[in-house]
């Protein structure tokens, strides 16, 4: 088990979706469809929706927040976040979405090593403490 520090608590299993280059959530990732749209990003065309997804870096907007609260109303969230550095804004896109009756996500940080472990595309489960367990791809 990985330990984590716990910002939003919650429990969640999904597929690892690693990005290790910045993303916006505003216009990077579509909220109609959960995927990435950036067309410069690496992960240019895959799905968030329903998966740990594990961002190094943010590339900030203060409009992420909405961005988020969208894709969780259309129940395109991902299952998780992992962040290697706190993104306040993003995070409050999951504070307002629980208030407004969504379902919760759990929001955790890693520091630069821990992160560094994580396994693209294999399957992580959340658990309750602050942990993530890797199980296989």
């Amino acid at each position: 088990m990985i330990p984590a520090e716990t910002l939003i608590a919650a429990d969640a299993a999904g597929p690892i979706l690693k990005l290790e280059q910045p993303i916006s959530f505003w216009g990077g990732i579509d909220p109609r469809t959960g995927r990435i749209a950036d067309p410069g990003h690496p992960a240019h065309g895959r799905t968030i929706a329903g998966t740990v997804l594990a961002l190094r870096q943010t590339r900030g907007s203060s409009s992420s927040s909405a961005v988020m609260l969208e894709l969780m109303r259309g129940g395109l969230a991902p299952a998780a976040l992992i962040l290697a550095e706190v993104d306040a804004i993003l995070s409050l896109g999951v504070v307002v979405g629980r208030e407004m009756g969504y379902s919760p996500l759990p929001v955790l940080r890693l520091d630069a090593v821990a992160f560094a472990t994580l396994p693209d595309g294999a399957q992580a489960r959340i658990v309750p403490g602050g942990g993530i367990e890797i199980g296989p791809a």
